[in-house]
């Protein structure tokens, strides 16, 4: 079905059908790693009123629709082809840019409710371990998508490796804050850490609804 063509970037000769192969694996991986991270962040963000751990996995949960949306688009090239897949590209960013905007205004109001009341947090160990494994995983996981995207020239799959990008940032910002507050005691910690997460998922939000190519820039 899919022939052999010449990478003009790199120069070397790929096979779409390989690609396309490896970024179901990719989107496999992530969806895996996401269900562990979305359900310990929760739990763990929950049971110790952390604002900022709760969104962090919230927005694995974003990211479990985004995988899903992106295996979804994957099929329809291969069922349909190459230009039949534009449809489901520009569906996979606007659905995760509408879900990221959402997650932003409840960090906000959140955030917001906790620095109003003087609210802080208790230290919640399992958040702290799954926010430091993220950071290697969603480094992993960006780069090889970035490299397969690049590829394929899929906008979505580039989109996607972009919130893994982000992922890892946001999983550095939520751990700075929990450990401030272990460290230290102080009650806003978590509260402005969830701050700093927002910054994150609003540009993220905005790119994705533009259809912004912003991956060169995190390469």
């Amino acid at each position: 079905m899919y022939r052999s063509e010449t990478n003009n970037v790199t120069g070397r000769t790929t096979d779409r059908g390989a690609l396309i192969a490896r970024a179901f694996l990719l989107e496999y991986l992530t969806i895996a790693w996401m269900v562990v991270e979305a359900v310990v962040a929760v739990w763990g963000g929950i049971r110790s009123n952390s604002t900022s751990l709760v969104a962090f996995g919230l927005d694995s949960v974003i990211e479990l629709v985004s995988a899903g949306v992106l295996i979804w688009r994957l099929r329809v090239e291969l069922q349909n082809g190459e230009v039949f897949a534009e449809h489901a590209e520009e569906t996979a960013r606007r659905i995760a840019g509408g879900l990221l905007l959402a997650l932003a205004a409840y960090v906000l109001v959140s955030a917001g409710w906790k620095l109003w009341t003087r609210t802080g947090e208790s230290l919640s160990w399992p958040g702290m371990a799954v926010t430091a494994a993220a950071i290697p995983a969603m480094y992993f996981l960006a780069r090889a998508k970035l490299s397969v995207a690049e590829a394929l020239g899929s906008g979505a799959l580039r989109a996607d490796a972009v919130e893994a990008i982000t992922c890892g940032w946001l999983s550095f910002a939520v751990l700075a804050g929990l450990a401030v507050e272990a460290a230290t005691g102080v009650w806003w910690a978590d509260a402005t850490a969830s701050l700093a997460v927002l910054w994150f998922l609003v540009r993220e939000g905005l790119e994705a609804l533009r259809g912004e190519e912003c991956c060169d820039d995190h390469d």
